[in-house]
């Protein structure tokens, strides 16, 4: 099983940043992709960011050109920059294992406002 452990959400201004991360833990070799989903409030949860074993990474259209997605072994992070309103969301990390378990995180809450 893996477990996950968000941390870096906030309050931002828009046009600010953010870094989020993750870390895993255990069976972390097991692991094929990570990456980021949000939920806004009153809307379904969707995908934002992926990074997988390969290297490849895969972001939502609303996101591409602001946020990057990294990954070294068993953290990811997302780094989120010109953040809009819009941006407004939970953030839960989201991993997914060469077998097709699921694991998510808690959720960090992210809060772009003036």
């Amino acid at each position: 099983q893996v477990q996950l452990v968000e941390s870096g959400g906030g309050l931002v201004q828009p046009g600010g940043s953010l870094r989020l991360s993750c870390t895993a833990s255990g069976t972390i070799f097991s692991i094929l992709e990570m990456g980021w989903h949000r939920q806004a409030p009153g809307k379904q949860r969707e995908m934002v960011a992926t990074a997988t074993d390969g290297g490849g990474t895969y972001y939502a259209d609303s996101v591409k050109g602001r946020f990057t997605i990294s990954r070294e072994l068993k953290t990811v992070y997302l780094q989120m920059n010109s953040l809009r309103p819009e941006d407004t969301a939970v953030y839960y990390c989201h991993s997914i294992s060469r077998l097709g378990f699921e694991s998510w995180g808690q959720g960090t809450p992210v809060t772009v406002s003036s």
